[in-house]
Formats: C-alpha cells, sequence, structure tokens
C-alpha cells in the first residue's frame, strides 16, 4: 500500500521533521515487521535522517548546504533553481526504514527530515510500506 503525506513548507530553504507523522503511517497500518519506503517525487526536494534531540542540526546542515552550494553560481537553468536540483541530488529523493514492533527503527537521536530547496510550497512525500 502506497501513501502520500502533504508537506507544506513556508521557506525557500526548509528541513521539517516528519517522523511523527511517517510513524503514525505506519501505526495505522497495522504492520508489526517490515520496511517503509520514503519517496520524494520532486526535482527541488529530498528526504533525510539526522539528529532531531537538538534543531541547531537541521540549521547547520542547511547552512553547509549553502555553502557548498550557494544560490548564485553563474548557474546555466534558466528557472534559477539550479542550486535546489543539486541540493536535493546530493540529499537523495528517498530513504528506506525497518519497521519493528509497528514502528520505525531509528537510533535515539534519529528523525526523519523533508528537506525543502525551492520553496515555500506544498509537497508530495509517497510512502510505501512493506509487510514481512
Amino acid at each position: 500500500m502506497i501513501h502520500e503525506l502533504s508537506v507544506a513548507t513556508e521557506l525557500r530553504i526548509q528541513l521539517l521533521e516528519i517522523t511523527r507523522e511517517i510513524n503514525q503511517i505506519v501505526s495505522s497500518s497495522g504492520i508489526k515487521e517490515g520496511l517503509a519506503i520514503l519517496f520524494v517525487p520532486h526535482t527541488t526536494a529530498a528526504v533525510t535522517i539526522n539528529e532531531n534531540a537538538d534543531p541547531d542540526v537541521a540549521t547547520d546542515m542547511v547552512a553547509g548546504l549553502n555553502r557548498l552550494v550557494p544560490q548564485e553560481n553563474n548557474y546555466r537553468h534558466l528557472e534559477g533553481n539550479s542550486a535546489a536540483h543539486i541540493k536535493s541530488s546530493l540529499i537523495g529523493t528517498s530513504e528506506q526504514l525497518i519497521i519493528r514492533n509497528g514502528k520505525l527503527l531509528l537510533g535515539t537521536w534519529q528523525g526523519i527530515y523533508f528537506c525543502e530547496f525551492d520553496g515555500p510550497r506544498t509537497r508530495k512525500l509517497q510512502i510505501k510500506l512493506i509487510e514481512g
């Protein structure tokens, strides 16, 4: 079964923690053991797993990505969002997570982040749950 999560962003570049929403989808599915595959069907957004205990981690990640891939850098793409395309490719558009005992198997400090690089927008995240 495929679920869809709508994610509304407020900034041009933003990391939104979505761990709770994904766990709710897993919990309501009734699946006790299996996989959750997350997929972002956008070319200027991504999904990642990282520390969620300190919000400064997400802030630092955005700052680091902006240093690596500046917004303006004589890009040729006419839409003006080449930096967003590059950041999406660097982070990646999918994650796979183990479901154990009806919950996502994440480390103590791990959370799931939707990464917006060309916002603000309302985006979609696809979640495929596989029992087994």
